[in-house]
Formats: C-alpha cells, sequence, structure tokens
C-alpha cells in the first residue's frame, strides 16, 4: 500500500522518555480528525542517533527533520505539513534546509558517519518482521542456508577482518572457527548485551531499533559452528530492547526464521533470553557464563576458553551486540567489501556513545580511522559553551584519556592501545577545561572497585589501594611518593589480574600521569586543584572591591559562614565553610572568587 506520507518517530528510550509515545498517539489522533489516516504511515522507529535534539520525528518523502518535538506540535505536524503540505519551520533542526534538503547527509551530525550496525535504526519499525524483511533482512540467513558451505561463511569473514568489538578486538572469524573445529555433538551461541560502561549505549539502541539483525547473525552463527541453541544475555534494565527482542523472536518463530526446520533447510536453531542484574564484570565472557548458568557472576581462569569449554562446558561463540550487527551485512555484500572500509588493521566502521561536554551527543557510527577531532568537532559540533577541549575518554573505564595532542590520530585498536587507551565497547566521553584529571582518574576507579567481584586479590585489594590514593591526593594530602605507587600497583594489576576489569582498571590513572602530570603535582605540591572540582582544595574569598554588601551570598549560605553589614564588604569564614560553591554561583557582581 502507498502512503502520501510517512511519518517516523523516534522510539529509543531517550526520547520515549521525552514523551515520545505522547507524541506518537498524539499524531495519530491528530490525522484520524483530519480525515487523512489512511494517507499516512505513522510509526515508530529505532534511535536516530541524534540523541541531542529528541524526540526527533522525521516525514518522507519531504525528509523533513523535527527535533525537540513535544506532544502538543503533533497537531501542528498534522494540520500544516500532513494536509497542507507546509513544513512546520520552528521545528526544524536546521530551518534553512526547508523543503530544499536531499536528507539526512544534509545535516552536518550525519555528514562524516557510514551507517552499516545502525543501518536500520531510524528507518524501520523494529516491531514488524516485515519491514527488516523489505531492507535484505534475512536475506543473509538465506544465502547461508542454501548456498553456501560452514567453510565458505568462515572465508567471508576472514576476508572482512572483522574483530570482535567487545573491547579486545578478537578476529570474529578465528572464535567462531575454534567452536566449530571441536568435536561436540552439544554447542551455543551466546550474545553479550550486559552493555555497562557509564556513558555507553549502543547494544541497547542496536537492540532497540533492529532486533531482527541480531536474531538472524546469531543463527547464521549456529549454523556454521553446528549449534542449535543460542542465548541472548541482557541486563534486566533494558525493559525497550527486551520487549522488542521478544516480539521479534516470536515473529521470526511464525515465519519459520526461528525454531524448527528453518526455511525447510533441515536446521534448528531456537534462541533465549537471559536476563542480567547489571553486574559490570557480566560483561566478562566467563562471568557472563556463570551469571547465564545461575551461579553468582565472576570471572573463570582461562583457558580453556568459551569457544572451546563455555556454557555447561560446551563450546560457546560470544560476541556483542555490535559484532553480531555486522554479520548479515558482510554476508549479502561479501567479505571484500567490508574489508576496504576502515583501515588495514582494523575494518568496517565503530558505534560510539558521544556523550560529555559536546554540543550534538548522540550515537556516532563511522569508519575506522576516523580522527577524534573529526568526531568530536565536525560531528559532535564542538565543545559546550565555547569551552576548550581538554581531553576524550574512550573505552569507557576500561580505557585511557587521549589530549588534544592526539585530536588527529586516526582511532583504531591498535592507535588507541599504543596511547595506553582502548577502543572498548564503544564509549566516547569528551571532557572540557573544567575537568579535573585526578577527579575523572577516581571516578572511574571507583565504578571498577565497586563492580570488581572480588574474586582475585590484584583487582580486590589493589584497585582499593590505588582508589585510597587517589582520593588521599584530591583532598590535598597525597605526596609525590604517591605517583610512582599509583605506577606500580597499576602494573601490577594490569598483569595478574584475573579478568579484563581488574587488568583494565588502572587505565584511566595510568594515562592521566602520563598526559597529565601536572595537575597531580598542582594537587600535591601546590594543595589546588587547577579545574576547580576538588571540594577540598578549593577555597572561595570575597573580594572587597567588587562587593557592594547585597547580603544574597550570606543569605543563601546552608551553614552561615559569611557575614557584614549591609552594603559593605562581606566575608566568609573559612573555618565553617564547606565549599558548596553556593555564594559563588549566586553572586552577580563577580565578588566570590574561586582561588
Amino acid at each position: 500500500m502507498s502512503f502520501k506520507h510517512y511519518v517516523l518517530v523516534c522510539g529509543g528510550t531517550g526520547c520515549e522518555s521525552a514523551k515520545a509515545d505522547d507524541i506518537f498517539r498524539n499524531l495519530i489522533h491528530e490525522a484520524e480528525k483530519a480525515g487523512i489516516r489512511e494517507e499516512v504511515q505513522i510509526l515508530k522507529t529505532g534511535c536516530f542517533g541524534f540523541c541531542e535534539q529528541g524526540p526527533i520525528v522525521k516525514v518522507l518523502p519531504d525528509e523533513s527533520f523535527y527535533v525537540q518535538v513535544k506532544p502538543e506540535d503533533a497537531k501542528e505536524i498534522v494540520a500544516e505539513h500532513l494536509v497542507k503540505g507546509r513544513e512546520v519551520p520552528r521545528l526544524l533542526y536546521d530551518k534553512s534546509l526547508s523543503m530544499s534538503r536531499t536528507g539526512l547527509e544534509d545535516i552536518e551530525f550525519y555528514q562524516k558517519q557510514f551507517r552499516i550496525v545502525l543501518r536500520n535504526c531510524g528507518f524501520i519499525n523494529p516491531d514488524d518482521i516485515n519491514e527488516y524483511i523489505a531492507r535484505d533482512g534475512y536475506a543473509a540467513l538465506e544465502k547461508v542456508l542454501f548456498e553456501m558451505s560452514p567453510e565458505d561463511v568462515l572465508e567471508e569473514l576472514k576476508k572482512s577482518k572483522l574483530r570482535g568489538r567487545g573491547g579486545a578486538g578478537f578476529p570474529t572469524w578465528m572464535k567462531w572457527k575454534f567452536t566449530k573445529d571441536v568435536d561436540e555433538s552439544e554447542k551455543y551461541i551466546a550474545c553479550n548485551a550486559d552493555e555497562g560502561d557509564p556513558g555507553a549505549y549502543m547494544d541497547r539502541s542496536t537492540l532497540e531499533g533492529d532486533p531482527h539483525s541480531i536474531l538472524e547473525a546469531m543463527t547464521i552463527a549456529g549454523r556454521t559452528v553446528g549449534a542449535n541453541k543460542g542465548y541472548i544475555y541482557i541486563r534486566a534494565e533494558y525493559p525497550l530492547a527486551i520487549k522488542r527482542l521478544k516480539t521479534a523472536m516470536q515473529q521470526a518463530r511464525d515465519m519459520n526464521l526461528l525454531g524448527d526446520d528453518i526455511l525447510g533447510s533441515g536446521f534448528n536453531f531456537d534462541i533465549e533470553i537471559r536476563l542480567g542484574a547489571g553486574a559490570f564484570v557480566c560483561g566478562e565472557e566467563t562471568a557472563l557464563i556463570a551469571s547465564l548458568e545461575g551461579e553468582r557472576g565472576m570471572p573463570r581462569v582461562r583457558p580453556p576458553f568459551p569457544a572451546v569449554q563455555g556454557i555447561w562446558g560446551k563450546p560457546t561463540v560470544i560476541n556483542n551486540v555490535e559484532t553480531w550487527a555486522n554479520i548479515p551485512v558482510i554476508i549479502t555484500r561479501g567479505g571484500e567489501w567490508f574489508s576496504k572500509i576502515g583501515t588495514e588493521g582494523s575494518t568496517g566502521t565503530k558505534v560510539f556513545a558521544l556523550t560529555g561536554k559536546i554540543n550534538n551527543s548522540g550515537l556516532v557510527e563511522v569508519p575506522m580511522g576516523t580522527t577524534l577531532r573529526e568526531i568530536i568537532f565536525d560531528i559532535g559540533g564542538g565543545i559546550k559553551d565555547g569551552k576548550k577541549f581538554k581531553a576524550a575518554q574512550t573505552g569507557g573505564p576500561s580505557g585511557g584519556v587521549l589530549k588534544d595532542d592526539f585530536l588527529d590520530t586516526p582511532i583504531d585498536y591498535d592507535n588507541l592501545i599504543k596511547l595506553g587507551s582502548m577502543m572498548g565497547s564503544g564509549g566516547l566521553i569528551v571532557m572540557d577545561e573544567d575537568d579535573c584529571m585526578v577527579d575523572v582518574a577516581k571516578f572511574y576507579l571507583g565504578f571498577c572497585v565497586d563492580e570488581s567481584c572480588g574474586k582475585c586479590a590484584p583487582c580486590r585489594v589493589g584497585g582499593k589501594t590505588m582508589y585510597d590514593i587517589l582520593d588521599k591526593i584530591t583532598k590535598g594530602q597525597g605526596e609525590m611518593e604517591d605517583l610512582e605507587k599509583l605506577e606500580t600497583i597499576g602494573a601490577a594489576m594490569k598483569r595478574a589480574s584475573l579478568c579484563g576489569l581488574g587488568q583494565t582498571a588502572p587505565n584511566p590513572t595510568l594515562s592521566t600521569i602520563k598526559y597529565f602530570i601536572d595537575e597531580y603535582k598542582a594537587h600535591i605540591e601546590d594543595k589546588k586543584c587547577p579545574a576547580g572540582k576538588c571540594k577540598q582544595l578549593m577555597r572561595f574569598e570575597i573580594n572587597p572591591e567588587k562587593c557592594i554588601g547585597c547580603g544574597l551570598c550570606a543569605r543563601r549560605c546552608p551553614v552561615n559562614c559569611i557575614s557584614g553589614e549591609k552594603r559593605a564588604p562581606h566575608e566568609i569564614d573559612q573555618s565553617q565553610c564547606i565549599k558548596c560553591g553556593e555564594c559563588y554561583t549566586v553572586c552577580k557582581f563577580d565578588a566570590v572568587l574561586k582561588v
């Protein structure tokens, strides 16, 4: 059926929390009132990626891109655009593009992106399998079932040079081959959807916007390695992703794309969802397996590796969501095609959750080898409020910080490791001049200490010891010898910890010491925090030449430590000051100084 207009409403978690569901219902209601419901298809899609501007509504074929839409705006969109054919200029992202655009490529946020993993997010209704099929969905599975041998599939993956997107970057074809070559009648396929990095939501958004791509990829893997059962391990706090996965699984079963005798091929494969409680350590393969089996989520000694001895001791292929999402495209378009994208050692694209002190936060998918400068300034629109770029954190708690000297470094697995960071699952947090690097290191290490399972001493003891030293430094009690202690303990943790959590937990601390040693010295030697973030090292004073004695600071002080006569300069009792900064915030005459 052909429609005059197609209205796509972002249905990702971010937009849903900003009343996208109300927008969707109001659009349908207003279209019915206007008598055009049969002329317009209105549906919810996955995340558009441009989260800073959500909720987003896109109208086709006009390519109208409406941003920051409110439920009450639905009436005007229907009345003006859908009925009269006139865009609503106030809602357009870029009013200069009105009625002259050709697509998302006209918006700078999308211009340098290349979507493979997110190819369907924002384009299809994730709850309708027919829309996935219309965009070549399940064509790869059909090809694998009837035209390719398992060896052919492995060869295409080998040609593609796809590396696992979960962090370590292990060659995907090799992991699958290990499992395939084990002489065992029972094997398993697992999807690691336990995304837990602070600020990361790439996998969640992919599952919400394109669940069938994961189901198709896992079924392809099952056929290739000889497995008939798959598990999706996903944290329970992703209810929308879970709901859409369940819907997709049932639709796939109804169309004989999942279950027994798939498409009459004689191959049986089904998938089950297992919910995790949100432990960061369960992102590690062996801890995930333990949790999936009903045990406490704690890592196990390797070898044996999961590819040989995984779930219930059987050979298991485990990949994360982003890795799986690449598989159908590689099969349909070929490994050679995929290998031409990105760099020689890191092919394809990478999805980043771009957050922090950035103008355009959101999901970004770019070819490997794209520079930090392009991501942060061309796609991300630069630093908020005209502040100066200070650092970018890649890889979440497992990664390191990169300073401005590395803005033009091509981002791939090998370059990031050389710089003391790592790709991780794809979190990319931008920091400006107001961020304290010692405090940043303390935050990430604190996260790892909280999330450590405690099984091995290097992580359990080393992490807490490092955190205590950082805490001491932020309070002005540090000594220069502490820096050597941090480096020594960090190096030991990297060598001796049982799993990736402990092995990478020191990275933020070690990289900040390496690139921002002057900030550490300022905390230790000068007892000052240059960024003004560490409370114990801050001091607020009132400049008597600027203070007019209005008394606003005194009235807002929660501990009544500011005194002075009306229309006369005030003073702060430093012995009572709790350094909350309220006086600094409310002063209209710049009389309060942060020193």
